[in-house]
């Protein structure tokens, strides 16, 4: 499951891949299914950042990022060159993709794969993101 998360732990966009399929190669197809709330589209350039683990650490990568302005803020792999321009305190909130992550296996459905195909565990998938996008904007206003 690749995970597309906002910085407050709203999951935005999931994707379902072959266990054996590696991440970098559907960095952009997870990002392309997050769909924005004012119906006008996907910027062009939207001027943000982007957490990753190493397994995002791919040129193609890098470069799909830059071309829409958004700054990769993922660490290099052991056979790159060390990136020196890493922001390690915004690396550091990538825990509340982690936190998010953990959250989500936590419920039985997905921890269980009970789904045999791809389509009905994804709709899995996007119904606990929904109960947990509901819990975490209940919990939002309650602090107002």
């Amino acid at each position: 499951m690749h995970l597309i998360v906002d910085g407050h732990g709203i999951p935005l966009a999931a994707t379902i891949t072959a266990g054996q399929a590696h991440e970098s190669k559907y960095a952009a197809t997870t990002l392309e299914a997050v769909h924005l709330p004012n119906g006008k589209g996907r910027p062009q350039c939207s001027s943000g950042t982007l957490a990753g683990n190493k397994g995002y650490s791919y040129p193609r990568v890098r470069v799909y990022l830059r071309r829409r302005c958004i700054l990769p803020v993922i660490p290099t792999r052991q056979d790159q060159r060390a990136n020196p321009r890493l922001d390690r305190a915004t690396y550091r909130r990538r825990n509340v993709i982690e936190r998010c992550v953990g959250w989500l296996k936590e419920n039985r459905q997905l921890a269980t794969h009970h789904a045999k195909l791809a389509a009905n565990y994804l709709a899995t998938v996007k119904l606990v993101m929904i109960r947990r996008c509901l819990r975490l904007l209940h919990d939002l206003s309650d602090r107002t």
